[in-house]
């Protein structure tokens, strides 16, 4: 098997609530980029990657097309279902740009699982989370509106909720206490500041609400910064935007730096990087969060493909994207039922691209 075609697509993923807030940012939509890997024995996988806008993460989806562009003529003619060397590669060609590459690793788990016709969860270590556990993000509002839309999602069914704050001292410690307050007993709360605050205003904002009973997550943006808030904090502490690499993964676990982790698919370059750190964390005894910066149906695809072959005890809880936009990118996505994901058992991804959406391809390597 050898890859034929590489066809590269762009799709606008458009919000439901009309926008997403969080720290000092707010987008009504976000720029994701699709590829397609055709193989010559008629074999088609899919992949997306999504930053979250061009300032949230070194990632930004023009950026991302143009890595894709520069890597895409050196992969014709390899075998996709040999990720290892595809990754290999990848890296010889072009150095770090994991965002980009992380979707043309999914294309070839896609692949994969379509030519031994299995679901790539299989592949990834077998069903071990039957039902995935899904957190309802409270976009960052007014304090009084925040309050009211996690009345609404308890309603639905979701059971664990992440709170966008990092905006504000004053305001947020105010959103902080209104929200928690309308949190009905057993579930689960974080605020994310996602690098929002300084130093000095994370203590500020940690010495505040020590008494309510909540995650902490990425309060400051670098890793030395989180790590000094937990001589401040009671929260347990969830790390993400700085939880770029396996050696970074190490460090933390070395200096007993968080709780949880956030692992994110494409940050780290796809499933078979997110792969080796979900094992890590799973034998340093850490929990995660399994997601990606954003996304549709594919993406989110690939969470639900990881997360289910992740033991439950490990996995804290994972994002269902794909409920939060307008567009459908692909048939086939995961369910979402009473605040859980499921995926399908069809082989590959389980998904196949909608092409109403997605139009013609923006540029094509054969």
């Amino acid at each position: 098997m050898r890859i034929k075609k590489i066809s590269i697509y762009k799709a606008d993923l458009s919000m439901k609530e009309g926008s997403y807030s969080w720290a000092k940012q707010s987008f009504s939509s976000f720029d994701s980029t699709i590829v397609s890997i055709e193989t010559d024995t008629n074999q088609t996988g899919i992949g997306e990657t999504c930053p979250l806008g061009p300032a949230y993460l070194p990632a930004f989806a023009d950026g991302a097309r143009a890595t894709i562009e520069n890597i895409a003529p050196h992969l014709l003619g390899l075998d996709p279902t040999n990720i290892d060397n595809i990754n290999r590669v990848m890296d010889q060609v072009l150095k770090g740009h994991f965002y980009a590459k992380s979707a043309i690793d999914i294309a070839c788990w896609d692949i994969l699982g379509k030519s031994v016709s299995l679901p790539v969860y299989k592949l990834l270590g077998g069903m071990q989370n039957e039902k995935i556990k899904l957190f309802k993000v409270v976009s960052r509002r007014e304090p009084d509106q925040m309050a009211r839309d996690i009345v609404e999602y308890q309603k639905q069914g979701f059971k664990q909720f992440q709170m966008k704050v990092g905006e504000s001292v004053e305001i947020d410690i105010e959103r902080i206490i209104k929200v928690s307050e309308k949190l009905k007993k057993g579930n689960i709360l974080n605020a994310d500041a996602n690098c929002g605050w300084l130093q000095h205003e994370a203590v500020r904002v940690v010495s505040a609400i020590n008494n309510i009973s909540l995650y902490l997550e990425q309060p400051c943006e670098s890793y030395e910064e989180c790590f000094s808030i937990r001589k401040f904090s009671n929260h347990p502490m969830i790390l993400d935007e700085c939880m770029d690499s396996i050696n970074r993964l190490i460090q933390g676990y070395r200096d007993h730096a968080m709780d949880v982790v956030n692992l994110k698919i494409n940050r780290i370059g796809g499933l078979t990087k997110a792969r080796t750190f979900r094992d890590l964390c799973i034998n340093f005894g850490i929990l995660m969060t399994i997601e990606d910066s954003w996304g549709g149906e594919i993406a989110t695809a690939a969470i639900a493909h990881l997360a289910h072959s992740t033991p439950s005890y490990f996995h804290f809880q994972s994002s269902a994207f794909h409920e939060y936009t307008e567009v459908e990118l692909a048939k086939g996505g995961p369910t979402i039922n009473d605040g859980y994901m499921f995926v399908n058992n069809e082989p590959g991804l389980g998904v196949s691209p909608n092409f109403d959406t997605l139009g013609n391809s923006l540029r094509e390597f054969e």
